[in-house]
């Protein structure tokens, strides 16, 4: 398999890497923390980069681009710790793209695409676990009309979206809806990430909502696969940079008089921290070129990559703290923070162990057998 990237995607990579290093400084980043962990501006700068455009079809003044094109941009984003959930982005392309009617898509598919909305996926409940089946959200139709009454934990720039992708139960099965942060009843609880991004709790009570699917189940699905695999990518971004940190800190602390670096058993950790994040590069690939096969089979591969990431971000942030000292936990260093983002994304969108989980039970009676 030819796992070479074309011209056009290779000057992608180095159109949003050069913003990173120009546009997205640590000390820009740390101002934007300190507002809040989210900025508008910084999501314009996105769009204007034809970012929030990638996924969105040609038809609705996206640029019509696929999987690989998203894997490519989050491992940049991941190198710079980008707060803004671009991903959110993607996974709402696709949501309404694949499952919404016209009209939907036409009033809202150019408005993703320019950045001027910013639609964000609020699926997780307090007692769900991860889990996308389980869901107290309720949904009503009169007439042409649908009200929802929800209460979503963990949304992802909740208090700065424009609008929800929300699922609620209808007529004793889970549909999928669009809620507008405009709408009446809508309220949201904004609050600071462990990695200093930006999350909210979305309050709706009789809420006017626009059906996306009545089969919401799939649709939420293929929402999250998209927004697990752009997380895996982006994983491999915050993962090299950490190891490209904890090797120029090696190279430069000295200890009797040498750095660090030529202690053997030292770089012998260093070179485990190279093979998990090698491991965890090839499974974002096969995420990402999963994400069009069948639902089950793409549920399946995306679980499997996200336990690889899970495994080998926990073990690269943690190594690099180790082999920092002190330093390595400290507000002032940048390191720190690539630390404490691969501790919450292992956590995010399920966590290892629920992962673990779905990749068990998708197993077949033989495997491990060799007849």
């Amino acid at each position: 398999m030819d796992f070479d990237f074309s011209d056009d995607q290779q000057q992608l990579r180095d159109a949003v890497a050069r913003w990173v290093e120009k546009g997205y400084s640590f000390e820009r980043r740390q101002s934007i923390a300190s507002q809040g962990g989210f900025s508008r501006e910084v999501w314009n700068e996105l769009a204007e980069l034809g970012l929030t455009a990638l996924t969105v079809p040609e038809a609705y003044d996206g640029l019509g681009q696929g999987a690989v094109d998203v894997m490519v941009v989050m491992e940049e984003l991941g190198r710079g710790l980008v707060m803004e959930p671009l991903a959110q982005a993607f996974a709402a392309s696709a949501v309404l793209t694949q499952f919404g009617s016209d009209a939907v898509k036409q009033a809202w598919l150019p408005q993703i695409a320019s950045g001027e909305k910013l639609v964000v996926l609020a699926s997780q409940e307090r007692k769900a676990r991860y889990r996308l089946d389980v869901c107290d959200a309720k949904a009503s139709k009169s007439g042409d009309e649908y009200s929802l009454s929800a209460t979503k934990n963990i949304v992802p720039a909740g208090d700065q979206a424009d609008s929800f992708i929300v699922p609620a139960q209808l007529d004793g099965k889970l549909a999928l809806f669009l809620v507008e942060k405009s709408a009446p009843g809508v309220s949201t609880r904004g609050y600071a990430t462990q990695d200093e991004g930006r999350a909210a709790d979305l309050i709706c009570h009789a809420v006017p909502a626009t059906l996306i699917t009545s089969n919401g189940l799939p649709a939420l699905t293929l929402a999250q696969d998209i927004v697990n695999a752009a997380l895996c990518a982006e994983g491999v971004g915050v993962m090299e940079q950490t190891l490209k940190l904890t090797t120029e800190y090696m190279n430069q602390r000295k200890q009797f008089g040498v750095a660090i670096a030529s202690f053997q058993a030292l770089r012998h950790r260093v070179a485990d921290m190279k093979m998990q994040l090698e491991l965890a590069r090839s499974m974002s690939y096969y995420a990402s070129l999963k994400l069009g096969a069948p639902a089950e089979e793409r549920h399946t591969a995306v679980a499997r990559a996200k336990v690889q990431l899970g495994q080998s971000m926990r073990f690269v942030g943690q190594q690099s703290v180790q082999l920092h000292g002190g330093i390595g936990v400290t507000d002032e260093y940048v390191g720190s923070h690539y630390f404490k983002r691969l501790t919450q994304m292992e956590m995010t969108g399920g966590d290892t162990l629920h992962h673990l989980g779905t990749v068990s039970a998708h197993m077949q009676d033989s495997a491990g057998v060799f007849a």
